[in-house]
């Protein structure tokens, strides 16, 4: 071959692979990009987010192949959330998942009245500023609850099948929380339903979480409740320690504090409630309006015990209640 039309050949064949390059390109940027941000880190979110795509999948989305996510991680600081929302929208993408509390839709929310954003909470989104109602929520914002402060007082009948001695229920919750008085109010109409005392102790920090149970042993308290709150989340393994040292039962609000060796939690099913966000999330990468669709309610729950914690503590679970357990940690 000559020179000159080896140039010539080498050339087409560049031109070749660098059209094929923009394509690929115009293909990929053609993709719906979704913005998922989340207030906490990757690490134990895997069936969490096998949900998310589970939800994706009911309307035809794949990661990777029609549709790109923007990950987001705040690493259970709060303060990172407003920056990451704004980085989503500057992208932009086309749709926002906020996740596992009402902080990360927050922020979406101050970010953009524009793009939809579907969060994942556990609090009450009316009450939290996110939405005008569950039926009709309005504005660029619907989601799904996991309806965790309604869940205080079945906490209390599980927690007394596991200390059915006990006179007086020990709970703690964070002051500064948007759900604390109302949890409170929950708590007193079932401890006063089952003849019980309660013993409310309140924590914002470090150190009063400490002061906390000490407060707890001294009063005499025979079990204990964990108010739901980000704040007890992002200090878990502190907690589940106190618990540990002062050897008394506690029932937590999320699945991770009994991973991290809490005793037992009973919770709405945090992998469907993920599936309900990426199912919603398809839905509205379809053309549907978040205004138009109804914030979802949890439809499973699950009773998760760690066994090997009940042994530390000395405490013995009965076996009509391990019988009813979605998971046993062993």
């Amino acid at each position: 071959m000559k020179r000159r039309d080896f140039i010539t050949a080498f050339l087409g064949g560049a031109t070749t692979l660098s059209a094929w390059a923009l394509a690929a390109r115009a293909q990929q940027a053609a993709m719906p990009v979704i913005g998922f941000l989340d207030r906490g880190s990757p690490v134990g979110m895997e069936s969490n987010l096998a949900g998310f795509h589970k939800g994706l999948a009911e309307s035809g989305y794949t990661e990777g192949k029609n549709v790109v996510i923007e990950y987001r991680w705040a690493q259970n600081q709060a303060a990172r959330l407003p920056a990451l929302a704004a980085e989503l929208v500057h992208l932009p993408v086309a749709v926002i998942a906020a996740t596992r509390s009402s902080t990360p839709a927050q922020s979406a929310k101050a970010a953009t009245s524009t793009i939809p954003i579907v969060f994942q909470t556990g609090g009450d989104p009316i009450k939290d500023g996110l939405v005008a109602s569950l039926n009709r929520p309005g504005g660029n914002l619907t989601g799904a609850t996991r309806l965790t402060t309604e869940l205080v007082s079945k906490r209390l009948g599980v927690l007394l099948q596991v200390a059915p001695k006990a006179t007086t229920i020990g709970m703690i919750v964070n002051p500064n929380g948007v759900q604390a008085d109302i949890q409170v109010q929950e708590m007193q109409e079932a401890a006063r339903l089952s003849g019980l005392k309660l013993y409310v102790v309140r924590a914002s920090n470090d150190r009063e979480l400490g002061e906390a149970f000490a407060t707890f042993a001294q009063s005499g308290a025979d079990a204990l409740i964990e108010g739901s709150d980000p704040f007890f989340l992002d200090r878990r393994k502190q907690i589940v320690a106190l618990t540990l040292s002062h050897k008394i039962p506690t029932i937590f609000f999320e699945r991770d504090s009994v991973v991290d060796g809490g005793l037992m939690t009973y919770s709405a099913n945090f992998a469907d409630s993920f599936r309900q966000v990426g199912a919603y999330v398809g839905r509205i990468l379809k053309g549907e309006k978040p205004a138009d669709l109804p914030v979802l309610q949890p439809t499973k729950f699950d009773l998760i015990i760690n066994l090997k914690t009940a042994k530390l503590i000395g405490l013995t679970i009965p076996p009509t209640l391990l019988a009813l357990a979605d998971e046993v940690i062993e």
